[in-house]
């Protein structure tokens, strides 16, 4: 069912549409440097160890673990302090980004959208992420892609064609959502990870957004 991006009542705090959206490259921090690191913050964590091996309170907001299409029973089984986010890529059984969405979110992951992926397999994935509970993570590689990416969301919400947003993005329908709407995506766009997220910010906030 399509969710109405106009009307509603509002939830107990709104979310801005930009609110900890951006996640700089430099804050996801691979697992492998917090045996040696002494405080690093509350960072993403990148698992490119094996999570046993962790310090048994890592301050982690989330952790991030690439697979292959073959690894995704294993990487559901992990037992992690923090909501884990999958991207998945390869291996001897192919699954397009909405395939494996769609394994993800049954077993209570978080899918993550790799940068570069047509308007077509983007529009796909959406259509199995929008309206389940536990959101999805991007990567970007510039602004352009983040305001595609956030327009062809609320399309996948509204129940919208969210090929022709992505392809025609349109970053003043995005400017005139009510503060109700910009908390409806934002729960499903969780955040989207960019190399320099001030200057992606700067350029967004410039496109109107905020």
């Amino acid at each position: 069912m399509a969710i109405p991006l106009t009307l509603g009542l509002p939830p107990k705090q709104s979310r801005g549409l930009l609110d900890g959206l951006l996640l700089g490259a430099s804050r996801v921090v691979p697992a492998s440097t917090l045996l040696e690191a002494e405080s690093v913050g509350r960072v993403v964590v990148l698992l490119d160890i094996d999570p046993a091996q962790l310090p048994a309170e890592p301050e982690a907001v989330r952790f991030d673990l690439e697979c292959t299409a073959d690894q995704i029973d294993d990487a559901i089984a992990l037992n992690l302090p923090a909501p884990l986010a999958v991207y998945v890529d390869g291996g001897d059984e192919i699954l397009s980004p909405a395939e494996s969405a769609a394994v993800l979110c049954v077993g209570g992951r978080i899918p993550g959208l790799a940068s570069g992926r047509s308007p077509a397999e983007i529009a796909d994935f959406l259509a199995v992420v929008a309206h389940e509970s536990v959101g999805f993570v991007s990567r970007a590689a510039d602004t352009a892609e983040v305001i595609a990416l956030l327009c062809g969301t609320m399309a996948a919400l509204r129940g919208d064609d969210a090929r022709a947003a992505i392809l025609d993005p349109k970053p003043e329908k995005l400017a005139g959502l009510i503060p109700e709407a910009a908390t409806a995506l934002r729960e499903v766009l969780l955040t989207i990870e960019v190399v320099d997220p001030e200057s992606v910010e700067n350029e967004l906030r410039a496109a109107g957004l905020s």
